[in-house]
């Protein structure tokens, strides 16, 4: 009852419970910490908060018409300003290997303008008179890799490349940032943008992103047609080691047979020529999906709710749990998670062994199949990184500050109504006794279901009080304003 309550409430349903200890009176406390989680499955209340906050952080960056006076510094996965590599060049600190720039021939040719130094985009003047600032909303996809059918499933599950699903989407922000750079390079100005990574119904992720200022929709298709990246990796197409494994001989893998030393990471990459052919080669899909939006309009709002719709799903749930149970589609997740289970991720995946090399900075007790990294796990089908992918300018601002914003909004409101806010400090480890010591001490405490519920539902009991509040401080400024006075008034 306490849970289903505390969904309903929008009230942290896994808190963190402390113990909190008033050296002052010698009172003790149990204080709900909320979990914080961003993912439905995990915490409903908190979840949508967080999708909440990204909606917030989206509509504030989309169509500003000033620079943001400071450069945020928090990126999503390849939501890099400055031009990084895309596997086409290695480098490491002890030795340098470089791969040739020169694009593929079977990659369309990229023009190049001259960069204005802005992020906002032009103003346009219509025939009547009026100016108006458009922004943009594009989608991006991947290749196909096998007819579906309507339910998101392979028609033929023995010719759907599985392989390349997987691979594409272990390495889909590779794809992402090496877009933005292009794109960049082809707009002339710097373009920023909020991006939300998605499934489609095949599971395969693509991409919706609010882009700042407008770009001709033929320069946006060309940058999508000629954008690819090369994994130049150590080939990794036949597995070595399926029923035995290398063994750690305390400092390296070797053979578990002859005792061979296996390759290391760095020994690979330099055996390499310039005859090799990259690991993998992966692009975007034919369908680009490109909308003109102006602010403020309904079409504005609909297309934030839109990007930050599904933010709360994991990419394995966010079709299969609305659909009910199919069994023909739990099978392709199935498939496609046991195909990622044993591909590597990373230079550093323990999977590496399976196909005869150590990874880098190996260490002992790897085995393939049991990498730590989340690209791995069902839910994630590959995507392991961030899937709100947000360009430095983009608000000027972090997500700690966007959070800071919304709660400095509402103790205002508030305070203009005579409503004094809730004290946050009240049990903050900051405020000390006269001898200078913690007035408050925090502990770790274990809960058992009476006091969960008793938590849970005095958590509800202070939400409603505090909603309650502010909807009155609300309706009393509103009041105020309209009669022409202030919060003294």
């Amino acid at each position: 009852m306490a849970y289903e309550l505390a969904v309903d409430q929008k009230v942290c349903v896994r808190p963190l419970l402390r113990q909190v200890v008033d050296r002052s009176t010698g009172e003790t406390a149990v204080v709900a910490l909320p979990c914080g989680a961003t993912r439905e499955s995990v915490c409903p209340s908190c979840a949508d908060k967080a999708r909440r906050l990204r909606i917030q952080q989206c509509a504030e960056g989309w169509h500003r018409e000033d620079e943001p006076e400071v450069e945020s510094t928090e990126l999503g996965d390849g939501g890099a300003d400055a031009d990084t590599h895309d596997g086409s060049e290695d480098d490491q600190a002890s030795v340098r290997r470089v791969r040739s720039t020169r694009r593929r021939q079977d990659a369309a040719d990229l023009p190049r303008v001259q960069m204005e130094d802005r992020t906002v985009g032009r103003v346009f003047q219509a025939p009547d008179g009026r100016r108006y600032r458009p922004s943009m909303f594009v989608t991006l996809t991947l290749p196909s890799y096998g007819k579906i059918k309507s339910n998101g499933a392979p028609v033929d599950p023995g010719t759907y490349n599985y392989r390349r699903a997987a691979l594409d989407a272990l390495h889909f922000a590779k794809l992402v940032d090496r877009f933005w750079q292009n794109l960049r390079r082809c707009s002339g100005y710097k373009v920023q943008y909020f991006a939300a990574v998605e499934p489609q119904k095949r599971l395969a992720p693509h991409l919706h992103a609010a882009v700042r200022g407008a770009i001709p929709r033929e320069i946006i298709r060309q940058v999508a047609r000629a954008t690819y990246v090369q994994v130049w990796w150590p080939q990794f197409d036949q597995a070595i080691y399926v029923d035995r494994l290398p063994v750690w001989d305390g400092s390296d893998y070797v053979d578990p047979d002859t005792g061979e030393l296996l390759p290391t990471w760095d020994g690979a990459l330099s055996a390499l020529t310039d005859e090799d052919r990259a690991a993998h080669v992966m692009r975007l899909g034919n369908r680009l999906d490109i909308a003109g939006i102006i602010a403020p309009s309904a079409d504005a709002d609909r297309a934030v709710r839109y990007l930050t719709k599904y933010l709360a799903k994991s990419i394995a749930s966010t079709y299969s749990a609305s659909d009910g149970f199919d069994p023909d589609y739990e099978a392709h997740i199935d498939r496609l998670h046991e195909e990622l289970r044993f591909l590597p991720c990373s230079e550093h995946c323990a999977n590496w062994l399976r196909y005869g090399i150590q990874p880098k900075d190996a260490v002992p007790a790897l085995r393939p199949g049991a990498c730590g990294s989340k690209a791995h796990d069902r839910e994630n089908l590959g995507v392991g990184g961030r899937r709100v992918l947000v360009s430095r300018q983009w608000s000027g601002k972090t997500l700690g500050e966007h959070r800071a914003d919304r709660a400095t909004v509402v103790r205002e409101a508030l305070l203009n109504a005579g409503i004094v806010a809730p004290e946050i400090e009240r049990l903050a480890a900051s405020v000390t006794l006269t001898d200078g010591e913690p007035r408050f001490v925090w502990q770790d405490t274990k809960a058992d279901e009476a006091t969960y519920a008793r938590v849970i539902l005095e958590s509800v009991e202070e939400r409603a009080r505090w909603r309650q509040q502010y909807e009155a401080a609300k309706s009393r400024s509103a009041i105020l304003v309209g009669a022409g006075g202030g919060p003294s008034g």
